[in-house]
């Protein structure tokens, strides 16, 4: 009985899609994340478990990161896995939010870019 009530919320979450970004930009997206006031998390429609879950997912790709050189980190890009139903906030923070709080107007773009180009962004909406 708990395994399907495992799978019904897995399944609730969706499947995760991958973004590829440079390491530099996953941190700056990071930090920006935590800037946002309590006001602004509350006009995203956010909660501060929704913000904390997108932290975990991009700082997990510190551990993605751990076997590559320092040197060369910055540009390195690091493969993350968003679940499927976060895209769409992570996009909606990409274009209100994160050019008011990042340092590089191009790091905006780049990460816009990454989130458009997931294939099949809204669940079974593409080739029908």
């Amino acid at each position: 009985m708990k395994r399907g009530m495992v799978e019904r919320w897995k399944s609730r979450r969706g499947r995760g899609v991958q973004l590829r970004l440079p390491f530099d930009d996953i941190m700056e997206f990071a930090i920006a994340l935590l800037s946002i006031s309590p006001q602004e998390l509350e006009l995203l429609g956010w909660s501060f478990a929704d913000r904390k879950r997108l932290l975990d997912h991009f700082l997990a790709s510190g551990r993605a990161a751990q076997e590559t050189d320092p040197e060369a980190l910055g540009a390195t890009p690091i493969e993350l896995t968003i679940p499927r139903a976060d895209l769409e906030r992570l996009r909606r923070f990409a274009v209100r939010e994160f050019p008011k709080a990042a340092s590089h107007a191009a790091v905006a773009e780049r990460v816009l870019r990454a989130i458009e180009a997931v294939p099949d962004r809204r669940r079974g909406s593409e080739g029908r």
